[in-house]
């Protein structure tokens, strides 16, 4: 084995053992590829590499307890890996076009003392600052912003419901409230919960199958990126993954290629009785429960964890959030690109390049690492329902993520920075899609001798029934 082969060997064995795995299992996988894929000033080729391992390695463990058959070798490419974190990026339309991933008000403005990042994704984030600045354009909004202090202007926006991050220095972060309530987060918090004597563990999802997943049903309650990216992986292992959103809902439209894809996807209105008895029977039906949304949105809902509980007693619930689930940004919107400002990241990319200016990881990191850690989470959880007759509430956010990026070695002790890859140096595959076919990343790691397969094609929200397949 090579030294730098070694390294990344040590980065996959760490985060393992935060996602909870056993070092024997980590000697089953073999990791490979250049040390650096993507530069930057941290280790983001270590965390993806890391975090599709952990996926892998838990699927393929369940895999072996499902089928009492001992665990597969796992393998895990550096290069994959970083081209499945540029997933929505690198994805190609054939003879179609997607649209401009980001609106063109987002980005990084410089405020009277330092840099602030609007998110205007969504219409009625945008609407937020159009608002509050009185202007539509990017010019006009750079020219509003400069008459602001960076903390005020992001204060003003989360207070009537949009979505920025000024730009902090990492002490800066660690010495704020949220910082501080953050600062010692797990990667992943999991509880786990003794099967009652009349909870019965679904059998489509425990007896024997080619696929890991094969059987279980995912119920899919996120957004964006992290979530998704996590429900895509369990899809293209086996699983049957059913994505509601509310009707009319809009998500970001150049990420539904990449992450609708494996899913069905159905509408359901929780604020009127017909929604609401929809929601409950899939939940009352579901393995898993996935839900990206802010901490307290489904519990103002009436669905607290006791409720969902009571729906059903062998739900596994795994849960994502932005900021964090204690302190006092526990229920604020976020997005990946505004917890790199507001946790020290892109300032230290900044520094790192010799440039005040706030510098980003290369791709969206922290959504795709804590989305592949959260898989690692349902696996282990399946497999301890199975063994131990035990369910599993488990918990992930951006912030800890982040926090875990930040204990990585660093790219400039490892040796040169390679240059950014272009479009053309990952390898990609045909896809089918409903507006097309296209070309698109494929799924990373390989767990030796099971299939993975995206089954169902990415398309439009809310086109499918909100019920199970039989």
């Amino acid at each position: 084995m090579t030294q730098q082969a070694s390294e990344l060997g040590n980065v996959v064995a760490q985060v393992w053992e935060l996602a909870g795995g056993s070092p024997e299992a980590a000697e089953r996988l073999t990791a490979s590829g250049p040390r650096t894929v993507l530069p930057s000033a941290f280790d983001v080729t270590g965390l993806a590499t890391a975090s599709v391992a952990a996926a892998t390695l838990a699927a393929a463990e369940f895999h072996a307890i499902r089928n009492t058959e001992p665990a597969a070798a796992v393998t895990v490419d550096s290069r994959a890996s970083c081209a499945a974190f540029a997933a929505e990026v690198l994805f190609a339309p054939v003879g179609w076009a997607l649209p401009e991933l980001w609106d063109p008000i987002a980005g990084n403005y410089q405020a009277r003392d330092g840099w602030i990042r609007l998110h205007t994704n969504y219409a009625y984030h945008r609407d937020v600052v159009t608002r509050l600045l009185k202007a539509d354009d990017r010019a006009s909004v750079q020219a509003a912003v400069s008459q602001w202090q960076a903390a005020d202007l992001e204060a003003a926006v989360v207070a009537a419901g949009g979505c920025a991050a000024a730009m902090h220095d990492r002490d800066r972060w660690q010495a704020s409230a949220p910082g501080r309530a953050t600062a010692g987060a797990a990667v992943l918090v999991g509880a786990e919960r003794p099967l009652s004597g009349e909870a019965a563990v679904p059998a489509r999802s425990e007896i024997p199958a080619r696929q890991p997943y094969a059987g279980v049903r995912v119920l899919d309650v996120t957004r964006v990126m992290a979530g998704p990216v996590c429900t895509k992986f369990l899809g293209a292992y086996g699983a049957d993954v059913l994505r509601l959103d509310p009707p009319g809902f809009a998500e970001v439209p150049a990420l539904l290629p990449e992450m609708t894809a494996g899913k069905r996807t159905a509408a359901v209105d929780l604020k009127v009785p017909a929604g609401r008895m929809a929601f409950e029977n899939l939940v009352a039906g579901a393995d898993v429960l996935v839900t990206g949304l802010r901490s307290d949105a489904l519990g103002k809902l009436g669905y607290d964890e006791a409720t969902l509980t009571a729906l059903n007693p062998a739900l596994i619930s795994a849960s994502l959030n932005a900021y964090g689930w204690h302190g006092p940004w526990r229920d604020r919107r976020g997005f990946d690109s505004l917890v790199q400002m507001s946790c020290g990241i892109a300032a230290a990319g900044g520094a790192a390049a010799g440039s005040d200016r706030p510098v980003p990881l290369p791709v969206q990191a922290l959504d795709h690492a804590t989305g592949y850690l959260l898989a690692a989470a349902v696996g282990r959880a399946l497999a301890a329902r199975l063994t131990r007759r035990v369910t599993t509430s488990v918990r992930a956010s951006l912030t800890a993520t982040a926090n875990l990026l930040w204990s990585l070695p660093r790219p400039a002790d490892l040796g040169e920075l390679p240059p950014m890859p272009g479009p053309g140096e990952f390898p990609l595959v045909d896809r089918e899609t409903a507006w097309g076919r296209g070309r698109g990343v494929p799924l990373p790691g390989e767990i030796a001798g099971v299939a993975h397969a995206l089954r169902v094609e990415a398309g439009p929200l809310g086109r499918h029934q909100p019920e199970w397949q039989p």
